[in-house]
């Protein structure tokens, strides 16, 4: 039957006005199906997220999703595969420190330029540090779609009987409460818990206190910069004073039960800690643990965290990029990231969202929007994974006292200059070619 006839036969027919506007959308009907997106998300994240693609789909009828849920722990190398095959996902998650290196290898496109249209006309609605660390070079290359900063959660019962009915809002008042906190009785007890297997804390602390971590425009390291170092020797004094153990989270058996039993009363860790406290901690307990955001090292209060998180990354290689891009809008929504925080838990990345009640009165969450606006990204540079993992690896060596602070230093800072020698021979290159 020929394209005249049929409009002849059915133009009357009921629905045939809706299946003309199916027509005009992405394909529908035309023989060719639906387009499909192909969307990669990470973790539980993966999961939850189908739930909200019903009303993608409703709301955008000639499009499906297709959703392929990926473990943190293999989605690095996943993507990176993927790029080298050209088989990129149209739309994936991306954890934010991740988002330099797809830019340098050009397997993601900017959002502006008249993308998402509605989100980045909201750019103020975002917490402004989450938002940086998606941009470079002035750029915006995918768009925040949950939090991950770091806080204090503590034993509110336990810092009373050292003598502190509120939360430490700068290094000296924290030291002493630390310092309170080692000679109450009851056993071994700890008033910090910092795994050492974690580079944040030292990076946070670096970062408060003015450290930019690498010089030169991102070309060597600067760990041995005077600022840094004074952030190093108040995170090494946290273990020579006995404040914090010498451990890696895996070397305690259920930290959970730890931190019930009083072993430590103050933990610097995320927001998916708000779910695990509410859920591991005993019922008696519930009353007694509370968040607040970090102290600061003398100025403005709360001191900075880190602006780490997940964000949604449309592929340069995708077909079906203005389709994509309605997908990173209908997630970005605060009224989605709201829907996807009862799913998951996690944070989300809008102020505008965080009116909803069940964030707005929970005080453990509350912190979090208080840490938000005082967060910072860490160096913008592909590097940055390799440099933050021997940043770990010689503070770890300080804390034990296999390196001197100035010996670990050194070495940090002469393995990020190898790092960073390719990237330095291609801007040398790129200048010398100007």
């Amino acid at each position: 039957m020929g394209i005249a006839t049929f409009f002849r036969r059915y133009r009357s027919a009921p629905g045939f006005a809706a299946l003309l506007a199916c027509l005009a959308l992405a394909g529908c009907g035309d023989g060719s199906g639906p387009v499909r997106l192909q969307f990669w998300a990470m973790g539980g994240e993966g999961e939850a997220v189908r739930q909200l693609l019903p009303e993608f789909e409703r709301l955008n009828p000639g499009l499906r999703v297709e959703v392929q849920q990926i473990p943190w722990s293999a989605a690095h190398e996943k993507l990176l595969t993927a790029y080298a095959g050209e088989a990129m996902p149209d739309v994936f998650q991306l954890g934010n420190t991740w988002i330099p290196e797809f830019v340098a290898l050009r397997a993601i496109d900017a959002l502006d330029a008249g993308r998402v249209p509605e989100a980045i006309r909201a750019r103020a609605d975002y917490f402004a540090g989450l938002l940086a660390t998606n941009e470079i070079d002035g750029r915006l290359y995918a768009l925040p779609w949950y939090v991950d900063t770091r806080l204090l959660f503590y034993r509110k019962d336990i810092l009373a009987q050292a003598g502190f009915s509120e939360p430490p809002r700068t290094w000296r008042e924290w030291s002493d409460a630390m310092a309170r906190i080692k000679t109450l009785p009851g056993g071994e007890r700890y008033a910090l818990l910092l795994p050492m297997n974690e580079w944040q804390v030292p990076a946070i602390l670096g970062l408060q206190v003015g450290a930019g971590l690498l010089r030169g425009g991102g070309r060597f390291g600067d760990f041995q910069s005077p600022a840094f170092r004074r952030a190093f020797d108040f995170y090494l004094d946290l273990f020579r004073r006995g404040y914090a153990p010498a451990l890696a989270e895996a070397q305690i058996a259920n930290l959970y039960q730890e931190f019930a039993r009083g072993y430590f009363a103050m933990y610097i860790t995320g927001p998916w800690n708000i779910g695990e406290f509410r859920r591991r901690l005993p019922e008696a307990m519930q009353d007694q643990w509370a968040t607040a955001p970090l102290p600061a090292p003398d100025g403005e209060y709360p001191g900075l965290s880190l602006a780490g998180g997940a964000s949604l990354a449309l592929a340069q290689s995708s077909a079906h990029k203005a389709e994509a891009a309605r997908l990173i809008e209908f997630l970005s929504a605060p009224e989605r990231q709201v829907a996807f925080h009862r799913l998951t838990g996690d944070l989300p990345t809008r102020r505008s969202a965080w009116d909803a009640p069940e964030l707005a009165g929970s005080d453990k969450a509350q912190a979090f929007k208080a840490q938000l606006e005082r967060v910072a990204a860490t160096p913008k540079l592909p590097e940055w994974e390799r440099i933050a993992s021997k940043l770990a690896h010689y503070a770890e060596k300080a804390v034990r006292g296999e390196l001197s602070p100035d010996a670990a230093l050194a070495g940090l800072d002469a393995e990020v200059d190898r790092i960073l020698e390719k990237r330095r021979w291609l801007l040398d290159r790129e200048r010398s070619a100007r």
